[in-house]
């Protein structure tokens, strides 16, 4: 498919969003009240399931392992950043992300090792995020998702968008081994193991983020909404007009909890 017809299907998926948020942002409050509630329960969910579950597999693992779980799944995501990179025209960047994907996955021993940054070829992320921010996507509202927590209409699309670049999802689609139960087993179990391991790393960057806050969920919006200032700069602009970021770090996948 073209980069027009893409664009022009992303877009419209992106403005269907940003329009129906909008409108219940519109609509007396709507969607401040929504946001909140929705808050309220991924922040008790989060006080008692996935915390202690994180803290739990802290205690029960190394250091050692904890980052060769991480840098599993962080090599799972190069497929998207490669994809990226070409939508975005950086076909340097497309060469090492897919250079890293193939070292990892093989010298790296299914990219629990990161070989290739040994070799030179250093991580450079992206996602459809992002990409569509360069071909001027708006952005759209602040809404808060159930579970996965802060974001916008452009940064759902664009988390979507990533997932189905997955080489797990593709490879639990087309796998034949087992039965349904069996495979799909597999999978949301290591899904499960990278969302414990998400919230593992993210356990002291989220608790420093909400101490001492009055009001929790404004902290959190304005650290998510200031952070993404940095990604809403079109193509054709120049980088030195680019918005100043907040200091913490909110990547999609470090922030969707």
């Amino acid at each position: 498919m073209s980069k027009k017809y893409t664009l022009t299907a992303l877009l419209a998926a992106t403005m269907m969003m940003n329009a129906a948020v909008t409108h219940a942002e519109d609509d007396n409050s709507a969607l401040e009240s929504y946001n909140r509630a929705m808050f309220s329960f991924n922040t008790g969910v989060d006080d008692y399931v996935l915390k202690p579950v994180a803290k739990g597999y802290r205690a029960v693992t190394t250091e050692f392992i904890r980052e060769r779980v991480r840098n599993f799944f962080e090599n799972l995501k190069e497929p998207a950043s490669m994809i990226n990179h070409t939508l975005q025209g950086n076909l340097k960047d497309t060469g090492i992300s897919t250079g890293r994907f193939l070292i990892n996955s093989t010298l790296g021993l299914l990219g629990t090792f990161d070989v290739a940054s040994g070799w030179g070829l250093n991580k450079n992320k992206t996602g459809l995020d992002k990409t569509l921010a360069a071909w001027c996507v708006p952005d759209g509202p602040f809404f808060v998702l159930p579970i996965f927590g802060p974001s916008t209409p452009r940064a759902t699309v664009g988390l979507a968008g990533d997932n189905a670049a997955d080489p797990l999802y593709w490879a639990n689609y087309y796998a034949n081994f087992g039965k349904d139960w069996e495979r799909y087993s597999f999978y949301y179990g290591l899904s499960a193991l990278g969302f414990v391991s998400l919230r593992e790393k993210n356990l002291e960057l989220l608790d420093n983020l909400t101490a001492n806050s009055v009001d929790a969920y404004s902290t959190v919006k304005s650290a998510y909404m200031q952070n993404r200032l940095k990604l809403n700069v079109c193509a054709d602009k120049n980088a030195e007009n680019t918005p100043a970021s907040y200091d913490f770090d909110f990547d999609e996948e470090e922030f969707d909890d």
